[in-house]
């Protein structure tokens, strides 16, 4: 369906339309927030049944997602030894790789044996779906770095990871996307990035992005987005299938393992259509995690969890940061937004909606890692991570959008447009008001009932039913803390394990990091929508120690 994927430039009733939309979430969050608390007032024991109700679903959730997690952290660590380089290789003859992979009868760990099957069954779905093999020696990665004004030190870590990688160099592709407005002292550093591993790539190329251009935002959108349009421009002058390209957009800080590109190119190749899906990595913050305030970690350690929990469900898996898709598809529906803040989800519900629905993301079971948030002071730090939190939760920008698509498309079953909007809206008002009914607002009928709560039985009952609730919580944070000492790097003399016994004991931040940098900054962001204060990209500081 032909859209413009944009709330920019509208009039008559679209306008109207997206008016009512961008009101919606906000006006949602304040009336659950503020509802509460006046029934908690006004009437307490009400109020303190819906509590008790919300927490018992907030349990179950909770408890729910962490078995997720638990299974998804199991099969990262079972693809943490995997050659995905010998797996691309070998399905250059995919009749025989299925042939051997069905005889295979080794006895090895239970780990391998999860990989084992699950690239068993990834092979032979592909090879059922009768879909184009794509081979090898066709393949290219295309990996766009926007840059604004990160320096050397920031940039030069991840190309010197790529430039590691197992997959063939001479079929990698870089191109450095740097916006004109950027200060001449950056704009040096990355000639001189591109002048040292020129050699190592089959090209690397930096394409100003001029400021100013009608109907763009001051986004990174806009500006991998025009390059993205020049890369085109040189693949049709290579003779390069866009088909044959798989095109990788990545925050200035990624840096990769060297399997990565190797992994990419699996799950590609065995995507029956892969010109129809984004892939997305789980993103961990190592580069300088332990340079970074204990909320800093804790947060950063939480957006990971998310992405391990959110790939066990591909149905709900959005775009996020650093990913990849077919650079066929990103040309056909038109490349990233270039008038919006949150391009990496974005560019999901642009596809989505541009092939009818027939859009998906498939998880890859690989890490890469980006910059935590650290800005040379506690408290600076702390700002600049409320800063990232609001950009990020501005993602909300996208359900005005993706509804007056849903009302316009229709392809679209009605049943899957219900499902995947409030997918989208369910999403955004649990992050900007839950963390606020479990951390204040859940204690407040008992303070305001007084008398008449103390002599029900409610008020008997509650403390062992609040109890029982938080002791089974405590099982999902004993595992998160686990979980997340097993994904930070490996200690060093300088990083020892007192600092990792430190870290867990940084997890008992998580109510006021919950509320004040991740529920408050969501809620700010609604609330601009609701307002109609658009919010201007922000580019977050980037601060790494260089031994």
């Amino acid at each position: 369906m032909k859209f413009e994927f944009s709330g920019n430039n509208l009039s008559g009733k679209d306008r109207k339309l997206q008016r009512f939309f961008e009101i919606l979430p906000g006006t949602t969050s304040w009336v659950i927030i503020i509802g509460m608390l006046i029934l908690s007032f006004q009437q307490p024991i009400y109020a303190a049944v819906i509590i008790i109700a919300f927490d018992f679903y907030w349990l179950l959730r909770l408890l729910y997602l962490t078995l997720f997690l638990i299974f998804s952290y199991i099969r990262l660590t079972a693809e943490k030894e995997t050659n995905w380089m010998e797996r691309v290789r070998k399905l250059d003859n995919l009749e025989d790789y299925l042939e051997e992979l069905t005889a295979c009868k080794k006895q090895v760990n239970k780990k391998q044996k999860l990989s084992d099957k699950a690239l068993l069954s990834e092979v032979e779905e592909f090879h059922k779906s009768g879909s184009n093999k794509a081979q090898l020696n066709d393949l290219y990665n295309l990996v766009i770095i926007p840059v604004a004004k990160e320096t050397r030190e920031i940039v030069e870590p991840g190309l010197k990871s790529i430039a590691e990688s197992s997959f063939p160099l001479k079929q990698i592709i870089i191109v450095l996307a740097v916006e004109e407005r950027a200060d001449e002292t950056v704009k040096n550093d990355i000639r001189h990035l591109a002048q040292t591993y020129q050699d190592k790539f089959f090209d690397i190329m930096i394409f100003l992005h001029p400021d100013g251009i009608a109907g763009e935002a001051k986004a990174k959108g806009a500006n991998v987005s025009f390059a993205a349009k020049k890369a085109a421009e040189y693949l049709a002058a290579k003779n390069i299938s866009f088909e044959n390209v798989i095109v990788s957009c990545f925050d200035s800080d990624t840096v990769v393992n060297s399997e990565y590109f190797a992994s990419l190119t699996y799950y590609f190749q065995v995507c029956p259509r892969r010109e129809r899906a984004s892939f997305q990595p789980v993103p961990v913050y190592n580069n300088n995690i332990w340079e970074a305030p204990g909320i800093t970690r804790v947060l950063e350690t939480g957006s990971s969890f998310f992405q391990l929990i959110e790939a066990t469900n591909p149905e709900k898996l959005v775009t996020f940061s650093s990913h990849s898709m077919s650079f066929k598809a990103l040309v056909d529906i038109g490349y990233w937004p270039v008038d919006m803040i949150s391009d990496d989800s974005a560019i999901f519900w642009k596809a989505f909606v541009h092939f009818d629905g027939e859009y998906k993301v498939i998880p890859m079971y690989t890490t890469l890692s980006m910059d935590a948030v650290v800005a040379g002071t506690w408290w600076k730090t702390v700002k600049n991570v409320y800063k990232q939190k609001r950009r990020w939760a501005w993602g909300v920008e996208n359900f005005p959008i993706v509804m007056r698509a849903f009302l316009k498309n229709k392809n679209i079953s009605v049943f899957f447009k219900i499902k995947q909007a409030f997918k989208l809206f369910e999403g955004h008002v649990a992050w900007a008001t839950w963390a606020f009914l479990l951390t204040f607002i859940g204690w407040l009928p008992a303070i305001f009932a007084g008398r008449e709560f103390s002599h029900s039985v409610l008020y008997y009952s509650a403390p062992r039913i609040m109890g029982i609730i938080f002791n089974l919580a405590s099982f999902s944070l004993i595992t998160s803390i686990i979980l997340s000492l097993l994904l930070l790097p490996k200690p060093t003399e300088k990083n020892s394990i007192g600092k990792r016994v430190g870290y867990a004991f940084q997890w008992l931040l998580v109510p006021f990091t919950m509320v004040f940098l991740s529920a408050l900054p969501a809620l700010d962001a609604q609330t601009r929508m609701l307002l109609g204060k658009y919010m201007t990209f922000w580019v977050t500081d980037k601060k790494r120690t260089v031994d």
